[in-house]
């Protein structure tokens, strides 16, 4: 006989920034992904220094990794994760149409160069969020992960 498998075994979420400028949007996303549930967080070159405003010590609660650029970071994707850049491009799927992949790694672009095209390319789906133009990175995740969160969520 089969296992019957729960759906919530098989669904992860990490979020990164491919090359954060400030150390200051790292820890609000971090803070972010801990509190929507997020299993880890991550940044694609650039720097992190920590964030005395951390009050949750959520580097205590949740994993932060550290890629030195976007090959490090995609060879170390989990199996059978979907990457997933949230970008404004003409082939972006708007948010409110977007279905997300059970198991996800979210990656931003930074707010003055977003993501460049090589990276683009290589990411399995890409989602457009509201606006003409970029919002506030950490901003940019938490809307993602709160979609998200509302649109899996599971039924006990």
């Amino acid at each position: 006989m089969k296992k019957q498998w729960k759906t919530e075994e098989e669904q992860f979420f990490g979020i990164g920034i491919y090359q954060p400028k400030t150390s200051h949007n790292i820890g609000t996303l971090w803070r972010s992904a801990y509190i929507l549930g997020a299993q880890y967080i991550f940044i694609v070159g650039g720097k992190y220094n920590g964030q005395t405003s951390d009050t949750m010590k959520t580097w205590s609660r949740i994993p932060f990794y550290k890629y030195d650029d976007f090959d490090h970071m995609y060879n170390s994707l989990p199996h059978a994760t979907q990457l997933v850049a949230a970008e404004l491009c003409e082939n972006s799927t708007p948010i409110r149409n977007f279905a997300h992949p059970l198991r996800a790694a979210y990656l931003l672009g930074a707010e003055d160069n977003g993501l460049p095209e090589k990276v683009i390319d290589r990411c399995h789906k890409l989602v457009q969020l509201p606006g003409k133009s970029s919002l506030n990175v950490s901003v940019s995740g938490s809307i993602l992960m709160f979609d998200r969160i509302n649109k899996l969520e599971i039924e006990d």
